[in-house]
């Protein structure tokens, strides 16, 4: 399902995607206040799956959901949880620009298995995005990082392994409608969630159930906007303009949390903004390939 590349509509589809993931890691760590962990992802699942519901409807019926890569798809969604799980373990652990910051490390990982597995070239202005994205990332932890912690660790261990869901969702793209990506993978979500989330439910309070709207919203959303934005641009395009979370996660942690807004954070921000539009500028076309 291949559409015509535009760099613009990805970069507006991640807009929406850097929203909804501010959204959902501010709403995280108000939930988890409450909630076990478990209990948080199955709810975002299960209020996802029924957010999703309507979409899919008015797309064509759930009959677009048939598929023959479901083992894909479940592999995609297991991965996904464990990454999520180590995600939100550590935003009650350290603080949270530092969660997504460390979480930067995963374009390392999307860029090399791209390129290794879905044929994707890593240009020079590919690889300079990369590079000054990491860089700037680095520059805002810099002050607060000092000796790695556990919460870190799990952060750059669940990079890893949410980078390797990020070239699969973008496989999956070529054949899957994005709605159907997304469905898939809360629906096995909710399946694999279902004993643990029994075992430490507790009935949230109206406050924790208003947040645990925000996370489903945001997880659901987020990932049918990342999906549509890889059907205009590689995922070595897409996921570098993910960068900006850092800046504007570091900023919510200011306002809302009173975490410390300094010069590092100012310098990693206009790194990150030079790196994604030097990969937003337009190189030069390549000849036509015929694929077996």
């Amino acid at each position: 399902m291949d559409r015509p590349p535009s760099k613009l509509k990805a970069a507006l589809w991640m807009a929406g995607f850097l929203s909804l993931m501010l959204l959902m890691a501010i709403s995280g760590r108000e939930a988890a206040r409450e909630l076990n962990i478990f209990q948080i992802m199955e709810l975002r699942s299960g209020l996802g799956v029924l957010m999703l519901c309507p979409a899919i409807y008015f797309a064509g019926g759930f009959g677009m959901l048939r598929t023959s890569r479901l083992p894909m798809h479940a592999t995609r969604a297991f991965l996904h949880y464990a990454g999520q799980y180590g995600w939100f373990l550590a935003l009650t652990m350290i603080p949270l620009g530092q969660v997504v910051s460390i979480e930067f490390t995963m374009p390392i990982w999307t860029a090399i298995l791209a390129a290794s597995f879905l044929g994707e070239r890593i240009t020079m202005w590919k690889a300079a995005a990369i590079a000054l994205g990491l860089v700037g990332v680095f520059v805002i932890v810099r002050p607060s990082a000092g000796e790695v912690n556990v919460g870190q660790l799990i952060v750059l261990a669940a990079a890893a392994v949410l980078g390797v869901t990020v070239v699969m969702m973008k496989s999956l793209t070529r054949t899957e409608p994005a709605l159907a990506i997304v469905f898939w993978m809360m629906a096995i979500q909710v399946l694999a969630g279902a004993l643990p989330t029994l075992h430490v439910w507790v009935w949230p309070s109206p406050y924790v159930w208003a947040c645990a709207i925000g996370v489903a919203f945001g997880g659901t959303f987020s990932h049918f906007c990342m999906a549509r934005a890889m059907l205009y641009a590689d995922a070595t395009i897409v996921v570098p303009m993910d960068f900006l979370r850092v800046p504007l996660t570091a900023t919510a942690g200011w306002l809302l949390y009173g975490e410390r807004l300094d010069v590092f954070t100012i310098l990693g921000a206009l790194l990150i903004l030079t790196g994604n539009l030097l990969n937003l500028k337009t190189s030069a076309p390549k000849p036509a390939q015929i694929r077996a």
